[in-house]
């Protein structure tokens, strides 16, 4: 399917009439009318279809699964019994699990009292037949993710609620599904199945997992696979793994008109129609920029278009995309320095426990912002996906992702459900490329001037010297990192971590280790001194100074850390002269050991040698002087040689008795040991 248009028609359009007090919290929400891919998506799936849908981000394609889901189990002619689930949905991430289960829940909380009499039942103890169970009154949902709970307390609370719709990860679905609760969970009366954003299941490695679990599921099932990010090769190659069966595919397009002049040219025939229309995989409303900097300059030009953005654009909310968890923590401390007292910085990254996680989304989400006092998300891509994070103006991205297919992601955090939002990516050097890579995936990104001190646009960084409030911003970061070693640790290890990542890039042709300029970015991150890493032995140090620190009175705050460290620094102290010099005889011993070895060999090696020519000059003896002849000299020759022996041993045991050679000496001489 290809849309120009943010809506497809009422609900009331749809084939099937929606149940009333669904359609009351649909409105309630705000959504008058369908986004193309929940006008598809629901028809289909109501009409028994499987599907692979792929929409841009924030086109509504969880209410185009929820509302599908509730009404099929709300039709069942037979309600679903204990321990019987109808519906299971299948995320990536315990945020999008958390998000999903929250929309089912906004729902389900919302309907009217379904509650009635159970009805009159008889126990016959002659047919010894049981009352049946009473009918569960409306489906409630169950969330599985590791935060949540232990696996055994994941089936005590599905015992307990008699949930309906099971959401959850992967690893848990599975444990709940065929381990702990293989005897107790019953899914021969399931519905429907959903992977969301299938294609990262897949990507993460999940594929293992969700065969076991699609195998344990019963065939006649309804079966969609959404994501926006979902290419052919993607689907098609693992639609037999899943298990759809003749499914409908669902790709709902952006196509925005170029220029004016461009339509001016179609009204007058010069230009064809299709040639005028440009298809995108972002948000028709998004503004998707990019600006090109110096490598040292990308911080203060992230911060001088966040007050771009407040001032001029009236932005509140943002959210800026970083390359590493360890560049996000440090980055959360370094930030508020050159912004000052007015935002609110949150910090969101994989490293941070499961309940940090959901209070720093909850706290971003629910904070009254303004462009005087706004909120700033600093995370990485684990909240790129999903994520329906309300009034996000602007999307930062300080670096480009690694793997090509998060851009779109990223960027869909703002412009959702028909809002307009901007997006801006920070470019380095030949990173320029990237724009045109981006383009043959297209995702359209404009130029955008970057900034100087005062908000006016910059000339190319290759026409100019580098920026002068580089040098400010480098000292006022290194004040602050003076103040505890522990932020030190924690510039190198995000330093260190990013280079890393810059060298695993997926588009490796075009983000080169090699092209960056590293001395730059270690003047961007603030650091103190250079790192040793192989990366850095080619870099000119000609421009990098190293900050003046007393090393060993430099301390942590943390006094717990200030001891461990001080304790170490005296261990090293106490290692005295003495021996240290010990220290290298020891050293010495063992090679002179091994020296020992080697000249024992050779001695060997020469006694035989010598054996060997004794041998041969007695033979050539016999054969001058005959048998007799030959006898007497080897008599003689070999009564001196055991003379001279004897002689030598001898004066080789007084220098033994003097102490002018070792007992080991003597024994290699004469035992050959």
């Amino acid at each position: 399917m290809s849309s120009t248009n943010a809506f497809a028609g009422p609900w009331s359009a749809l084939p099937t009439t929606l149940t009333p007090w669904i359609l009351d919290v649909i409105q309630s929400l705000g959504h008058t009318q369908m986004t193309p891919v929940q006008a598809s998506t629901i028809t289909l799936f109501m009409k028994n279809k499987d599907v692979v849908v792929e929409a841009v981000t924030g086109s509504g394609k969880t209410l185009a699964f929820v509302i599908p889901i509730l009404e099929r189990l709300i039709r069942r002619e037979h309600k679903l019994r204990k321990n019987e689930i109808g519906a299971l949905v299948i995320s990536p991430t315990r945020e999008l699990a958390n998000q999903i289960h929250s929309v089912f829940s906004l729902f389900l909380n919302s309907q009217p009292s379904l509650r009635r009499t159970p009805p009159l039942t008889v126990f016959s103890p002659v047919t010894d037949e049981e009352p049946p169970e009473p009918e569960k009154e409306y489906p409630d949902p169950l969330l599985l993710v590791s935060s949540d709970a232990s696996p055994t307390e994941d089936i005590k609370r599905f015992v307990s609620t008699k949930a309906d719709i099971v959401i959850g990860t992967p690893g848990r679905v599975e444990e709940f599904l065929l381990g702990l609760g293989k005897d107790v969970v019953n899914v021969k009366e399931l519905e429907v199945l959903v992977l969301d954003e299938a294609d990262r299941l897949l990507d993460l490695g999940f594929s293992q997992t969700l065969t076991r679990i699609l195998r344990h599921l019963p065939k006649q099932r309804r079966t969609g696979l959404f994501s926006a990010t979902m290419t052919d090769a993607d689907a098609l190659s693992e639609l037999v793994r899943v298990g759809l069966r003749n499914p409908a595919r669902i790709v709902v397009k952006v196509q925005s008109k170029k220029t004016k002049k461009a339509l001016e040219g179609v009204r007058q025939g010069q230009t064809a129609a299709a040639d005028m229309i440009e298809e995108r995989r972002i948000p028709a409303n998004l503004q998707n920029y990019f600006a090109s900097c110096n490598a040292s300059e990308k911080l203060i030009q992230l911060v001088r278009i966040i007050k771009h953005e407040t001032e001029r654009q009236q932005s509140s909310r943002f959210i800026v995309y970083f390359a590493t968890c360890a560049c996000v923590d440090y980055f959360y401390r370094i930030l508020p320095l050159l912004l000052g007292s007015g935002p609110t910085v949150y910090s969101l990254h994989g490293h941070l426990p499961p309940a940090t996680r959901t209070h720093t989304l909850a706290s971003f989400a629910s904070t009254i912002c303004t462009p005087s006092s706004p909120a700033i998300l600093l995370a990485t891509d684990v909240a790129a996906r999903g994520l329906d994070l309300p009034d996000v103006d602007v999307v930062l991205q300080f670096d480009p992702p690694s793997d090509p297919k998060a851009f779109s992601h990223r960027c869909g955090r703002t412009a959702r459900a028909g809002r307009s939002g901007r997006a801006w990516v920070l470019l380095v050097g030949r990173e320029r490329d990237y724009v045109d890579f981006m383009s043959i995936r297209k995702i359209p990104l404009r130029e955008r001037d970057s900034f100087d001190k005062n908000g006016d646009a910059l000339s190319a960084p290759d026409e100019r010297e580098e920026d002068s409030q580089v040098e400010e911003a480098l000292q006022i970061i290194r004040k602050h990192v003076l103040s505890d070693r522990a932020l030190f640790d924690k510039a190198v290890k995000a330093f260190v971590s990013f280079v890393r990542a810059y060298s695993k890039h997926e588009a490796s042709y075009i983000f080169r280790i090699k092209d960056l300029d590293l001395v730059g970015v270690a003047k961007c991150f603030g650091l103190l001194r250079l790192p040793r890493m192989p990366e850095l032995q080619d870099a000119n140090r000609e421009l990098w100074e190293d900050a003046d620190v007393d090393w060993k009175a430099y301390s942590y705050q943390d006094k717990g850390k200030e001891v461990k460290r001080l304790a170490d620094a005296e261990k090293q102290e106490v290692l005295s002269a003495a021996e240290i010099l010990k220290r290298k005889q020891a050293r010495a011993e063992k090679k002179a050991l091994s020296a020992a070895w080697s000249d024992k060999t050779t001695k060997k090696t020469e006694k035989e040698k010598r054996k060997e020519k004794k041998v041969r000059k007695r033979k050539w003896l016999q054969s001058q002087k005959g048998l007799s002849g030959a006898d007497e000299t080897k008599g003689s020759d070999e009564d001196e040689d055991d003379w001279e022996e004897l002689a030598r041993e001898e004066r080789l045991a007084k220098k033994v008795k003097k102490g002018d050679v070792t007992q080991r000496e003597f024994d290699e001489e004469f035992t050959g040991l």
